[in-house]
């Protein structure tokens, strides 16, 4: 059954939102990680917040503004991952991109030693799922709803802001009486609808992990980094990329609204290649790191890159 019946403004949420090295789990690490959780009848609060030592190199530094540095001294994942299933148990998971969010949680959570898959639904989504309009950026959707936001790329102001957001959209929840996590299916297909048939994470208990202890927050400590409009501008096109590419199916509405960045953006092209390159050599990594690549991954690799072509540059051309 799942969460199906449960309703949904009874039924506890966890707004998750990453940092990564790039766009691929597994090839790609999370390198930060905020979770704000909404209980019912009670404002958004951050429960966790912490950089991660991703046990490789940084990159993406130009989105993001973390370094090597920084997670020098973090805990690794491993470490924080009871603490984090902790907060995460028994609520529906929730992000502003949740096709991006669901999967590095999914791969850390297996590389650590916990199979399990939670119910989730996308905040991005929520916007047409209630015919309030197209779907769009974080920053944008907050303008519309009169949300102070920046759109910097630092996870627990990016989590806490999708916060806010979901309290909105629930408030039109509650006046449409739309009940339970099958009314919110039944008003528009997509993918994560599936998702309402699994269960939330069990509590910690039945795990048996052992707690990690201290994190190392940007809220709290001095590596919060300089925000300036070419890491903005490096932010909102990397956040259309995650939006289009996590199928690898660009729909002429995703094309428009990739344009519509790009049209808009400081980038060159010479910088819009250097992130579709990042894209495309992440799946290269991922895929060749068992020393040979299989006829699916071949298909998926000219799938990418013809993606890529249509936003504007693919390897080769």
């Amino acid at each position: 059954m799942g969460i199906l019946e449960r309703p949904i403004l009874n039924t506890p949420v966890a707004i998750i939102d990453f940092e990564t090295t790039g766009l691929t789990p597994g090839y790609d690490r999370v390198i930060e990680i905020s979770v704000v959780r909404v209980n019912p009848g009670e404002a958004p609060k951050l429960v966790f917040d912490s950089l991660i030592n991703p046990q490789r190199d940084v990159t993406a530094t130009e989105i993001h503004g973390i370094t090597d540095d920084d997670v020098a001294d973090a805990p690794t994942f491993q470490e924080i991952a009871h603490d984090l299933i902790a907060v995460l148990s028994g609520c529906v998971i929730a992000a502003y991109n949740v096709y991006f969010d669901i999967k590095f949680l999914d791969f850390e959570l297996s590389n650590s030693g916990f199979q399990y898959q939670p119910p989730h639904f996308c905040v991005m989504y929520m916007r047409p799922m209630l015919g309030l309009g197209k779907r769009c950026k974080l920053v944008e959707a907050c303008d519309l709803e009169g949300i102070s936001f920046q759109g910097n790329h630092i996870a627990s102001q990016d989590a806490l802001a999708t916060g806010d957001l979901l309290m909105k959209y629930f408030a039109v929840v509650k006046e449409r009486k739309i009940e339970t996590y099958s009314d919110l299916a039944g008003l528009k297909k997509y993918k994560f609808n599936s998702s309402f048939s699994n269960e939330p994470l069990p509590e910690i208990e039945s795990y048996g992990s052992v707690k990690y202890g201290p994190y190392k927050s940007r809220a709290k400590c001095d590596v919060a980094p300089v925000i300036d409009p070419l890491r903005i501008a490096f932010g909102e096109y990397w956040d259309a990329l995650k939006d289009v590419v996590y199928d690898l199916d660009v729909t002429e509405e995703e094309l428009n609204y990739i344009k519509k960045i790009r049209r808009d953006s400081i980038l060159d092209k010479a910088q819009i290649r250097m992130l579709h390159a990042k894209v495309f050599m992440g799946a290269i990594a991922q895929f060749s790191a068992d020393e040979a690549i299989n006829d699916r991954e071949v298909i998926v690799l000219r799938k990418l890159s013809n993606c890529l072509s249509i936003l504007g540059w693919s390897p080769g051309q």
